[in-house]
């Protein structure tokens, strides 16, 4: 199979291409294209999270602990969220992945298993787009496609890996098939459980967005309603004397 270095160069040629698209063609905003390609780029380090150490492991906890909570900082602020409170939740949401998500993938994941497929993939897109929470669809969708194509190259690539040109025929190794794959053959649970994640996130994210509109419209309510005691100050004006 295709070692670290070849999969996060690969994937970060792709998050180049990518984001260099989404500013010629698509007119991204620049700073969208650079995080877009970032993610495009880190994506191709997340199907070997399922070995049980590592580069790959080690990289994408580490750099996913410090990038998450910063993504979701506009979430955040959507659930009315303090300052002191994002920075809290942000803190919580760095110990879980750099502590708690690892132990998990370890105890419940094997190599060349389940997150090795397709729909591995599409759970990573639907969790980006959940995470990359924005008032405008268009960029969320193309943060969150990033990190799908970044994912399929890893797998792809380990695809191609598997066969290999022998005396001048071509020949499949005993890997071949297990990275692009919609099912495993030999563990239906982890089929099950994958597919259940994989109908629960698409509906969290069809209905995401709505569900944050009515809660912004119940904040906005309840701001409004708030007693005069309780409302913030109004801004006040500088005076004529310091213009």
């Amino acid at each position: 199979m295709a070692g670290f270095k070849t999969h996060i160069s690969v994937s970060g040629m792709i998050g180049i291409g990518y984001g260099a698209a989404g500013l010629l063609l698509w007119e991204m905003q620049p700073a969208t294209c650079v995080l877009a390609g970032g993610l495009c780029c880190v994506s191709g380090m997340l199907p070997d999270l399922d070995s049980d150490s590592g580069i790959p492991l080690r990289e994408s906890l580490s750099l996913g602990a410090a990038v998450v909570p910063m993504m979701m900082i506009e979430r955040f602020s959507h659930l009315g969220l303090s300052v002191e409170s994002m920075v809290l939740a942000g803190a919580a949401v760095y110990l879980l992945i750099r502590f708690g998500f690892g132990k998990f993938l370890k105890k419940y994941t094997v190599h060349r298993g389940m997150f090795h497929s397709i729909p591995a993939a599409m759970i990573a897109g639907l969790i980006a787009f959940l995470i990359c929470d924005c008032y405008e669809m268009t960029p969320r969708l193309y943060k969150a496609a990033a990190v799908t194509v970044g994912f399929m190259s890893h797998l792809i690539l380990d695809e191609l890996w598997s066969i290999e040109c022998y005396r001048g025929r071509m020949r499949f190794k005993s890997s071949f098939g297990t990275a692009l794959k919609i099912y495993s053959p030999k563990d239906f649970w982890a089929n099950l459980s994958t597919y259940a994640k994989l109908v629960l996130l698409t509906y969290i994210a069809m209905n995401d967005p709505r569900w944050m509109s009515n809660m912004n419209h119940h904040l906005e309510a309840a701001h409004t309603h708030m007693p005069v005691a309780t409302q913030p100050a109004p801004e006040l004006q500088p005076s004529p004397y310091w213009r």
